[in-house]
């Protein structure tokens, strides 16, 4: 009944137009002054958060983005995939994809991603005859792809919240984000090939490749710094953070000679906004976490599973369909935050791995950023696109399925996820 009872004042918080995390500070707080907790719990549990070491990769992996992002360097990377793979059926949107991996694998964003590849790709691509909604669905979910091939914001706070390593939660996240960037291919691929329209493009000369490569270069570059350094132990998910910034300030502003005072101004202020944001949605949930589980009720809900799910499958499924129902409501980063302290103790009880868990939670996330009405992917593209809701909407629904394909063949095979942070 405590339980019924949180959900519904926690929607209705929400539903009131509260901000998600003045909802959770507000109702945690509540709640530990009815249960009869010292209200002082909640200001230490801010500063317990906040005073984290790991967290300062969050403003540093969102400054190198929007660093990046107003320098233009998603113009060039998908110039330079394009030039090489242009020509295959559905090439666009192939360069498409595979941009969105590779700035994916440099900023650690998906809304960054959406936003960057979304602005260069979709004029290019609605030109070219292709579907609109197709294309509205593909810059959307290939955006998804900046929480889960690392670096990994989402991921980065899940380590944080489960003191599991973050490095190996970036290992466990490479082949399930690469499998659904190659879903994402060749289901691109497919629909050019058999529902198509679009122009076919005649493929570059090799000059053109060499000078879009030798342009994209740098920022090729930056990537294999990144996550060389991180996955050799040179330096730690943060230190990565603060090299990638200060070295998208010299591809940009010394190499390419692309980024200008007004846009690293606007790069810092976007930066701030969206680091505060994120920071105050990390101390509410705090509060909130602190609250419930006082009030025992993850404990009470691992009790309640264990009890009524038998089978780590069935448990598996339960939690997708919670995930998903919540998704329409919560962004992708309070999901982590809110779920992680209340389903984990379940799922270890049910034999799953942390890690594996991890990356499955993140997976999950994803779907939570291309279904509305909170899925901000959604709301980049038809910004971008100047599109209504709807068709951004639709055109997302069969990389939603992908996403889900790839929970099964991870459920299937764990080593998809867990063969890398073991193996190294």
């Amino acid at each position: 009944m405590t339980i019924l009872f949180i959900l519904l004042a926690l929607f209705a918080l929400l539903l009131a137009g509260l901000p998600v995390a003045f909802a959770l500070g507000t109702l945690g707080l509540s709640l530990l002054v009815f249960g009869g907790f010292s209200p002082l719990m909640a200001p230490q549990a801010v500063l317990s958060t906040l005073d984290g070491f790991i967290l300062l990769a969050v403003p540093l992996f969102l400054l190198m983005s929007n660093i990046l992002l107003k320098g233009g360097v998603g113009r060039d990377l998908f110039a330079a995939v394009h030039a090489w793979v242009g020509h295959w059926p559905g090439g666009l949107a192939v360069a498409t994809i595979v941009s969105c991996g590779i700035f994916a694998a440099i900023s650690g964003s998906s809304v960054a991603t959406a936003a960057t590849i979304g602005t260069v790709a979709l004029p290019e691509m609605i030109s070219r005859g292709y579907e609109r909604r197709f294309v509205y669905g593909l810059l959307a979910a290939g955006g998804t792809l900046g929480i889960l091939i690392p670096p990994s914001i989402p991921m980065i706070v899940y380590g944080f919240v489960t003191e599991e390593s973050v490095i190996a939660l970036f290992l466990a996240g490479v082949v399930p984000g690469l499998f659904l960037l190659l879903l994402f291919v060749v289901f691109s691929m497919v629909h050019a090939q058999f529902f198509g329209g679009q122009q076919k493009l005649a493929a570059a000369d090799w000059p053109t490749r060499w000078r879009a490569s030798i342009r994209a270069l740098p920022s090729f570059a930056l990537a294999l710094l990144i996550i060389g350094g991180i996955y050799t132990g040179a330096f730690t998910p943060t230190e990565a953070a603060a090299i990638g910034f200060a070295a998208a300030l010299v591809i940009t502003a010394l190499v390419l000679r692309t980024l200008t005072w007004r846009g690293f101004r606007e790069a810092l202020f976007e930066s701030m906004v969206t680091t505060v944001a994120i920071l105050l949605i990390i101390a509410g949930a705090k509060i909130f976490g602190k609250a419930i589980t006082l009030y025992r009720i993850p404990q009470e809900i691992s009790m309640f599973i264990s009890q009524t799910i038998d089978t780590p499958v069935m448990f598996v499924v339960a939690v997708s369909g919670v995930l998903l129902l919540m998704g329409l409501v919560f962004e992708a980063l309070s999901m982590v935050l809110i779920m992680t302290p209340v389903l984990l103790p379940a799922a270890v009880a049910m034999g799953l791995d942390p890690i594996w868990f991890g990356v499955y939670l993140v997976i999950m996330v994803e779907c939570a950023l291309i279904t509305p009405p909170v899925g901000l992917n959604l709301y980049v593209i038809q910004s971008v696109a100047r599109a209504s809701l709807t068709d951004v909407s639709r055109g997302v629904v069969p990389f939603l399925l992908l996403m889900l394909l790839t929970v099964v063949f991870l459920y299937a095979w764990p080593d998809l996820a867990l063969y890398l942070p073991f193996k190294f």
